[in-house]
């Protein structure tokens, strides 16, 4: 691993506040059920990291998945009511997972939901900021997703900023947070390496079109990211000085491997120091 690699890593440990995104594909079944063991695993690493003095903010998918579920949908809807009812639908049963969960751990949990225009509107964006930070200081997890229910712009924009991965890079920047880890269901991002074989690639100083170049837009059922989705949010998170982790949230102690320092997933440097 570059020596640059192996110091940004290391310095991953000192990271004061952290925003951890959580897709869709990691918190669900494909039936679009919540995980509870998956979720469980995360919170108990969630947990952890407080432990350790961290401040963790979390930034959720899952919502519509869930209401699919609970609705009998077989795929995601395509009308913009039928996906907003089951964000209405899928969010309380999201949200009770992670209040029980957390609870179990002896912390407790605010519900956030933000919208894009939230963050162009000075005054909503400066009570956004107040409200997450009074939240952190008083040891509080905020669970932040986006608020399906009364905004389309997110649920109809262009497939390179869905799934809150957009959103999970603006909390970044409310809230001037050290370190956004992106969990998705691969280890990271991946290179060509040989025919018919890739390898992850460890490290990046910046996201190019290259680097763009070597992913594809998801199409997912369940969720509207992709890889190419949480490289264009690791490109404006890591342009507010911010160093990104994307990294498989699928398996076991994750979180605590990517701020220890470990070689997990792709980091992303900052790049406004």
């Amino acid at each position: 691993m570059r020596v640059a690699s192996l110091k940004h890593r290391a310095g991953l440990s000192e990271s004061r506040r952290i925003v951890v995104k959580i897709g869709s594909r990691v918190l669900v079944q494909r039936s679009g059920r919540p995980d509870r063991r998956r979720m469980t695993a995360l919170i108990d690493e969630i947990a952890a990291l407080r432990k350790r003095g961290h401040e963790v903010a979390v930034v959720t998918s899952g919502a519509v998945g869930a209401g699919m579920e609970a609705l009998g949908m077989k795929s995601r809807p395509v009308l913009l009511p039928e996906v907003q009812m089951a964000a209405a639908v899928g969010q309380t049963r999201l949200m009770s997972r992670y209040d029980a969960l957390f609870t179990a751990k002896g912390l407790m949990v605010g519900q956030v939901l933000l919208t894009h225009e939230d963050f162009r509107h000075r005054l909503r964006q400066a009570n956004a900021r107040r409200t997450i930070e009074a939240l952190l200081r008083r040891g509080v997890i905020p669970i932040i997703n986006e608020n399906d229910v009364v905004s389309d712009e997110e649920l109809k924009a262009d497939l390179a900023f869905g799934d809150n991965d957009y959103l999970a890079a603006l909390v970044v920047k409310l809230i001037r947070a050290d370190l956004l880890v992106l969990l998705t269901t691969v280890d990271g991002v991946r290179e060509p390496a040989s025919p018919g074989r890739s390898r992850r690639v460890r490290y990046l100083d910046r996201v190019t079109r290259k680097t763009l170049a070597l992913v594809q837009v998801g199409t997912e059922s369940l969720s509207k990211g992709g890889m190419g989705s949480k490289l264009r949010a690791a490109q404006l998170a890591a342009g507010s000085g911010c160093a990104v982790v994307i990294a498989n949230g699928l398996q076991a102690g994750v979180l605590g491997r990517v701020v220890s320092g470990e070689d997990a997933g792709t980091l992303v440097v900052p790049s406004a120091l």
